[in-house]
């Protein structure tokens, strides 16, 4: 019998793909800055907080000694707002192939299921996708200090399920949460590109490959 209690899921990427609608908030944001940034460039931002993407976006336009912290403050509320606006239409239809699957196998396990994610609003985006009763305890950005690849919002969620981070499960598809993940001392499951996720101890391509029995097999190897 697995001695695993737990499975936490991180948001973007995993459970829904929001990705494209931070983009689009990013992207807005930095044509109002005069910061023009592509799909390649907006790939370094997965996974990372949104202070630090707002770093990442001013360095890249030089112009990361422009703003003062409040008005940095500011322009990623302002990211915030565009964002907001843009999942307003978000709904069941949009959560990831094969996720509600999943999380029933791991209901019908008896492991408890968590969320530790990067983003402010992921309590309303589950709300949106209609998968809130899955999960035992949400940990988002707002409540941590330190932002993925630091293993806090892991080891948060870990505590609040009231299980061990070593009897727990990850799930990421960023390399910052796998990082987090790792470093929180749990098996970290990833779902996407083995060449930006091979840290991680066991790797899928897509959300409908993930399975608990797949997972907990290679656990115990």
């Amino acid at each position: 019998m697995s001695t695993i209690e737990a499975v936490i899921f991180d948001l973007d990427g995993v459970i829904t793909d929001t990705a494209e609608y931070h983009y689009l908030a990013w992207k807005q944001l930095g044509e109002e800055l005069g910061i023009p940034f592509d799909r390649e460039f907006n790939e370094t931002l997965k996974g990372v907080s949104r202070t630090e993407s707002l770093e990442r976006i001013l360095t890249l336009g030089g112009k990361q000694d422009d703003f003062t912290p409040e008005e940095k403050d500011g322009l990623a509320q302002k990211k915030n707002e565009h964002y907001v606006e843009l999942i307003q239409h978000i709904s069941s239809d949009d959560l990831l192939p094969g996720i509600v699957s999943f999380l029933d196998e791991i209901k019908e396990a008896g492991l408890k299921i968590g969320m530790a994610s990067a983003s402010k609003n992921a309590f309303a985006v589950v709300d949106a996708l209609g998968v809130r009763h899955y999960f035992d305890h949400i940990v988002d950005a707002a409540t941590v200090a330190q932002s993925k690849p630091h293993p806090e919002v892991f080891l948060k969620a870990a505590s609040a399920l009231g299980v061990k981070p070593e009897l727990a499960i990850g799930v990421e598809d960023a390399a910052a949460g796998v990082t987090a993940i790792k470093a929180a001392n749990m098996f970290a499951v990833a779902v996407g590109e083995e060449s930006m996720l091979g840290h991680a101890d066991l790797i899928v391509t897509s959300t409908d490959e993930l399975s608990l029995e797949r997972i907990l097999e290679r656990v115990h190897v």
